[in-house]
């Protein structure tokens, strides 16, 4: 390819592709980027979104590619708020012709104004927190008493063969504190994972309470 007109039927079939997949939220944008910067749209589907036509120049992030400070210049979903406060999730990538100097660019813009308060209503609305604890519906105890197992190393941080006296003291805690005793032999399963005798467990189970 040596000119953006070269292949512009098939580059004007990409923008029809893309803005007739994504519809009226998509502005599908198409640079010629050897024209006056001032006038490289050549071709634009839903320029609503951002106000533009044909004939309408590029963004800053074409400049610094043509400037050369910034050299792959193919960016993907960033996001970008427009001078009215909406909001565009953005795709951009650069052509190249035969010499590998970039000739133009096809970009994305799709508004995603509406569906990120859409997302927040539903946030709201479902009492949505990830650093809430789950609860859990065993099949059983045992396997309950795996999960809260599994739960209390990760927050010790170590294997159970490298863990110190206060870590087994800070571990038998938390099982402690989620209710792991009142499940029948708990104990004995603890011990023997920690590798201590029933005596030693009971006296760190009896040091963990002194502390609350």
């Amino acid at each position: 390819m040596k000119s953006i007109q070269d292949e512009l039927p098939f580059l004007k079939q990409i923008l029809s592709l893309v803005a007739n997949q994504f519809g009226i939220k998509c502005e599908v944008v198409l640079h010629d980027l050897t024209k006056d910067y001032n006038s490289t749209i050549i071709d634009i589907r839903n320029g609503h979104i951002t106000n533009r036509v044909v004939g309408g120049c590029g963004s800053n992030l074409g400049l610094e590619v043509l400037s050369g400070t910034v050299v792959d210049g193919d960016r993907f979903n960033y996001v970008t708020t427009l001078p009215d406060g909406r909001i565009v999730r953005s795709s951009s990538i650069y052509v190249k012709n035969d010499e590998d100097k970039i000739i133009g660019s096809i970009c994305i813009n799709y508004e995603i104004t509406e569906t990120l308060q859409f997302e927040g209503y539903l946030r709201q609305f479902n009492h949505f927190d990830a650093t809430q604890e789950e609860e859990i519906f065993a099949s059983d105890v045992n396997t309950l008493l795996s999960h809260l197992i599994q739960e209390g190393q990760k927050k010790i941080g170590k294997p159970f063969n490298e863990m110190t006296k206060e870590d087994k003291v800070q571990f038998i805690s938390y099982l402690d504190k989620k209710g792991a005793f009142l499940i029948t032999k708990s104990a004995e399963r603890i011990y023997d994972l920690l590798d201590i005798s029933k005596f030693t467990f009971y006296n760190y189970l009896e040091t963990s309470r002194s502390k609350k």
